[in-house]
């Protein structure tokens, strides 16, 4: 069985998207409309910006959703996905290539969402780290056991584990989980504590804007960051987007679970190569690949 799988917020780089531009008329109008969509020409800084342009989270969200929902569709008849799952952002892609949202419902939803993140990320300074090393159970219980706000944010593969929240918090969470025996403890550069609690007014922003989207019935089932489940039914869908924010990724649970419903081979639709490297660091045995433009022809 096939499952494509969507990457997140990380994976941008300079240049991302002109080969489709350039080799897709489909792609070219749908790059255009998505600059209509926005009201800026997000394809300038997609295709010619600086790495400090596209770090801009009202850019990096709708570019990463962008160069993966495009590259889908210039798949044309190759794409027939038995299964999908997205990190993080990469959830709204999954649900535009699996037929739950359109193109323009999913990039609105996309935009709002980072807005609504940054304007969290302002409210109270936040941050995020790498914990490599540790099993999930002991960072878990490390982060319970640290005064002030700091959860497990990402379940990346075993032995990688990001958590998130006060910034005070996640230092001294830090050498806690040094002091355990954790091969690495490193605050990453991100701009606020994203999948923690410290996102709220992000959710109930967003919360708004997915209840007013319509959602239709996916021809294939997401797994879903919350629960790491197989889901068809539009309402749990909507109510994970929205828990999503304040919720953990649950990226190993999701591949292995997927795995356990008859994936053999993983396909990464977007910019980069993250998700296969976490997905070959869960299951050594699956095979993985990547979406290409060449594919398409």
């Amino acid at each position: 069985m096939k499952a494509y799988i969507f990457p997140g917020q990380g994976a941008q780089f300079s240049g991302m998207g002109l080969d489709l531009y350039e080799n897709s008329p489909e792609a070219q109008h749908l790059f255009e409309d998505a600059n209509e969509i926005l009201g800026f020409n997000i394809t300038d800084i997609m295709f010619e910006g600086t790495a400090e342009a596209l770090k801009e989270t009202k850019v990096t969200q709708p570019a990463i959703f962008l160069h993966s929902v495009i590259l889908a569709k210039t798949l044309g008849e190759n794409f027939k996905p038995d299964m999908v799952a997205g990190h993080s952002l990469g959830e709204f892609s999954a649900l535009v290539a699996n037929g739950a949202l359109t193109f323009e419902d999913g990039l609105r939803l996309v935009s709002q969402r980072a807005i609504a993140m940054q304007k969290a990320c302002e409210i109270q300074p936040s941050t995020m780290a790498a914990v490599l090393g540790l099993e999930d159970a002991l960072v878990e219980k490390i982060c319970a056991d640290t005064e002030g706000i700091v959860v497990a944010a990402n379940y990346n593969c075993p032995g990688q584990l990001v958590i998130s929240g006060e910034i005070d918090a996640i230092n001294k969470a830090c050498e806690n989980m040094k002091e355990a025996g954790a091969r690495r403890a490193l605050v990453l550069p991100v701009g606020g504590a994203f999948h923690s609690p410290m996102m709220e007014p992000a959710r109930e922003e967003l919360a708004a804007a997915i209840e007013n989207t319509t959602f239709s019935k996916p021809n294939c089932p997401i797994y879903q960051n919350v629960t790491a489940n197989a889901v068809i039914n539009e309402a749990e869908i909507k109510a994970n987007l929205i828990s999503q924010l304040t919720a953990p990724v649950r990226w190993t649970q999701s591949v292995e679970q997927m795995i356990k419903d008859g994936a053999t081979l993983f396909t990464e639709v977007g910019p980069g190569k993250v998700l296969q490297g976490l997905v070959k660091k869960i299951n050594r045995a699956a095979e993985t690949t990547s979406a290409t433009i060449e594919s398409a022809s």
